[in-house]
């Protein structure tokens, strides 16, 4: 089994200084990492056997939209996502598995291509949004709600083309599960999903029942993708009923239950290369509990790696 190596990644450069900066801090100190072994990642890229985990700290957050791209933040998004696929190529060719724990899902960008400059890796796309918006449809623009579009090509060159390597995944290599936004997005004219990218929204799921739509979600990865696959997971695929720690509410989603699961599944499947946690905010958390929760039930889908040893 891979050795777990957690990288703390606390940017918020694609939403805004909201709280999910804390998301890492928050989850170590409910015990995340409680019986992993885990390393510790420096911020060069360094990775050594010292016990916790190391941080990956973004740039200066600026409230200014950019006028060329539309985007907040986006020459630091560049930045930033090239010093932490260099920190997460470093954990990949150290032969461990690295837990990437955000900020914001801008944070998906980095971490993928840290595998485009490795080859041809597939995406799990666990998201209670699509976030697969243009800058003209983003009222904010955030590329927290356009990640998926930028990692797959669509959006302004400086955030679609990263070190020329764009697109950093395939549509055909990503499968999108859980998300419950199509009306909303319909609404708000985000561009379509490609007919190409797997999309399952929460109803998709609940048809088929979570185990069996989280299984062929692997197996149409691994079919694809020669080099394995990585999983996005934001916070509010959960039903907002026990996560309400975010900040984009709407109501439904996943149980705990079902999220073990899904992880479980997907985290115990050897192709899996990586995990990235988003969205997460601790200051809707006050007493503490969700996250001690939700480090619970990652510590679950995580340990389903030891399983298979």
């Amino acid at each position: 089994m891979r050795e777990l190596a957690i990288i703390e990644a606390p940017s918020v450069l694609g939403l805004r200084p909201s709280g999910v900066e804390e998301l890492p801090t928050a989850l170590l100190d409910a015990g995340l990492s409680d019986g992993f072994g885990a390393v510790r990642v420096g911020r060069v890229g360094r990775v050594g056997r010292v016990g916790r985990v190391g941080r990956v700290d973004p740039p200066a957050y600026d409230p200014t939209r950019d006028p060329d791209t539309g985007v907040l933040n986006a020459h630091a998004i560049v930045r930033y996502s090239a010093r932490l696929a260099d920190t997460v190529g470093a954990v990949l060719d150290a032969g461990r598995f690295p837990v990437v724990l955000g900020g914001d899902c801008s944070i998906l960008l980095g971490n993928l291509l840290a595998l485009r400059r490795r080859g041809r890796h597939g995406l799990l796309f666990l998201d209670g949004h699509t976030d697969f918006y243009q800058p003209s449809a983003e009222p904010n623009g955030e590329a927290a709600s356009m990640e998926l579009a930028l990692a797959t090509g669509r959006g302004p060159r400086l955030l679609t083309d990263l070190e020329g390597r764009g697109p950093l995944v395939r549509d055909e290599d990503v499968v999108a599960l859980g998300f419950r936004d199509g009306a909303e997005s319909a609404r708000a004219g985000m561009q379509p999903l490609p007919a190409a990218l797997h999309a399952v929204d929460l109803d998709g799921v609940r048809a088929v029942g979570v185990g069996a739509a989280v299984r062929e979600a692997v197996d149409r990865l691994a079919g694809g993708a020669g080099d394995g696959f990585w999983v996005h997971l934001d916070v509010d695929v959960l039903d907002d009923a026990i996560m309400p720690a975010v900040d984009y509410r709407q109501p439904g989603g996943l149980t705990w239950e079902e999220l073990e699961s899904v992880l479980r599944t997907a985290l115990g499947d050897a192709r899996a290369v990586g995990l990235d946690v988003t969205i997460f905010n601790p200051r809707l958390d006050p007493d503490g509990s969700i996250a001690a929760r939700l480090a619970e039930c990652l510590r679950r889908g995580l340990s389903a790696r030891a399983d298979r040893t």
